[in-house]
């Protein structure tokens, strides 16, 4: 599966942004689907996750309450809402797939076997 991450940009301080992971070649089903971010010269870091199939949602604790991950079957779209940004949310965003994955390693970017090409976001303070 090929993925296609959109929906980055420069934003100020405290506004909101939506990013969009779409699947080509084929659908999500049967796959887990996560975003993570990498800042300049800091690890690539776990954001959320998205079990297809029936929509189960985990996000890191640091983030919950601001971002959340969600799903539309219909147009086989992740999507990743991001309020109230901060200037240390400022990263290279990817969503990536996987067909097996161990619930425990989800925050893992290894576990992950399909990646989009990334999507900077910049937050103004």
């Amino acid at each position: 599966v090929q993925l296609q991450a959109s929906g980055g940009g420069l934003v100020p301080d405290g506004d909101s942004l939506r990013l969009s992971c779409v699947a080509s070649g084929r659908s999500f089903r049967g796959y887990n689907v996560g975003w993570f971010r990498q800042a300049p010269g800091k690890e690539r870091e776990f954001v959320a996750n998205i079990k297809w199939a029936g929509g189960s949602t985990t996000h890191a604790n640091s983030l919950k309450g601001r971002f959340t991950i969600s799903r539309d079957i219909a147009s086989n779209t992740v999507y990743l809402q991001m309020n109230n940004l901060k200037p240390e949310d400022t990263a290279v965003y990817y969503c990536a797939a996987s067909s097996r994955i161990i619930w425990s390693q989800i925050g893992v970017p290894s576990s992950y076997d399909h990646w989009g090409q990334g999507t900077q976001v910049t937050v103004s303070s």
